[in-house]
């Protein structure tokens, strides 16, 4: 297994165009204010809309942790900007069926159904689905079920995966609200950011 190890909380995705200057910027600022960059997605062409998911080590954030990172990020990318125009920032959490972008995700949320896109094309496509095993010696391991074959162990290079994500089912949520109990940080105001909540900020 992967372990706690600083390696595998080392983001494998990376953005491209636009999003990965954001990305650029955005990430050791969240570090500083004890937050990780999740992902950034950016959306439309007029009036942009610019997303970023982050959290707290231990998966949680409040609609204050959003308000915070809003106040030091929006600035930030106005003076070195990144966006052309009018945008509008959204923070958010990464919800429940979240991107896997760490490898230590595989280990967190081993025995859950997750989706999986490679680079590159292996045993004839590049879409998986299946059940996480967790990460090991540089792979992600998952259980898929293989024509002709069945139920199988598969291991991917973590450096083929272009995208992967969590697939939403009922098992899932019961244990993404059992991990927000447990874990469960509250703002000020006593809200918290549940799973796919996000804060604006306009420009």
């Amino acid at each position: 297994m992967a372990g706690d190890t600083s390696a595998s909380r080392e983001r494998f995705f990376r953005e491209t165009g636009l999003a990965a200057a954001v990305a650029e910027l955005a990430e050791p600022v969240l570090e500083d204010l004890g937050f990780r960059l999740v992902r950034v997605h950016i959306q439309g062409r007029e009036g942009k809309i610019v997303q970023i998911m982050a959290e707290r080590p231990d998966g949680t954030i409040t609609v204050n942790d959003c308000e915070t990172i809003s106040r030091q990020l929006s600035p930030l990318l106005d003076v070195h900007d990144v966006i052309s125009g009018s945008y509008r920032l959204e923070i958010s959490s990464p919800g429940i069926d979240r991107p896997l972008v760490r490898p230590s995700d595989f280990e967190d949320w081993a025995d859950h159904e997750a989706k999986v896109e490679l680079s590159e094309i292996v045993d004839g496509r590049k879409r998986f689905r299946g059940r996480l095993e967790g990460f090991e010696d540089g792979e992600i391991r998952m259980e898929v079920d293989l024509p002709e074959v069945g139920p199988t162990v598969v291991g991917f290079p973590v450096s083929l995966v272009s995208d992967a994500k969590l697939v939403l089912t009922d098992e899932l949520v019961r244990e993404a609200l059992r991990r927000a109990k447990k874990s469960r940080q509250t703002d000020d105001a006593g809200n918290d950011v549940g799973p796919g909540d996000e804060v604006d900020l306009e420009d």
